[in-house]
């Protein structure tokens, strides 16, 4: 897409996204807000001491085993704010704090992201990374391409589901083996069905680049 063109799609986006937070509720394509709510149950309400029981992937073990940034203690804290403890997570943390997405993502009800280890981020190259992050327009768009409305856990996530920059993206797969992708790129889920106090959280191999 010409910059131009996604300068004005993600202007959109950005405009839609106070909006998309807040009708949360309302779920994706193919999963419906009692879907939602039931089956996140088992995540959102997984107790202090156990927020990492009903996780899976090859990468949750790299995941710290007490602390912040532990499935304990991500699971107390929203979304934005988990993520910024997590040691895996630092670069889509310094791209969330860029697009001013912070207390948005932490103030909204219920959602789903997918989110993009260091390595991930690493994967493309410096002049690039460096253009997008210096783009707040561009940024939005990419950020928002990896959040849903609601908490889906992992049968939920299942299928295509309309994201937060009102684009679509694709889940295949299950508990022993989960992808994202959205046609232009595929991601690996690394360790899913993680939980924050507001979002249920997939941790993935690549970043998902909107068409």
């Amino acid at each position: 897409m010409k910059r131009t063109n996604l300068r004005k799609a993600t202007g959109i986006a950005a405009l839609a996204l106070t909006a998309s937070f807040g009708l949360a509720a309302c779920g994706s394509d193919n999963s419906s807000a009692k879907a939602s709510d039931d089956s996140m149950g088992s995540s959102t309400s997984a107790s202090a001491d156990d927020a990492g029981s009903q996780t899976f992937g090859p990468g949750c073990s790299a995941i710290p085993a007490s602390g912040d940034g532990s499935f304990n203690g991500m699971a107390t804290a929203p979304v934005a704010s988990a993520a910024s403890a997590n040691p895996l997570l630092k670069t889509l943390v310094a791209a969330v704090t860029k697009a001013g997405l912070v207390d948005t993502l932490n103030s909204a009800d219920a959602l789903t992201v997918f989110a993009p280890t260091d390595d991930a981020f690493a994967k493309i190259p410096a002049a690039t990374l460096n253009k997008v992050l210096a783009d707040k327009a561009t940024l939005t768009a990419i950020l928002t391409h990896h959040v849903l409305a609601g908490q889906l856990d992992p049968s939920a996530v299942v299928g295509t589901h309309d994201t937060l920059n009102k684009d679509q993206v694709t889940v295949d797969g299950d508990t022993n083996g989960m992808t994202v992708e959205n046609g232009d790129t595929a991601a690996n889920v690394l360790c899913g069905n993680i939980p924050t106090s507001n979002a249920t959280v997939y941790v993935i191999d690549s970043v998902l680049m909107p068409s």
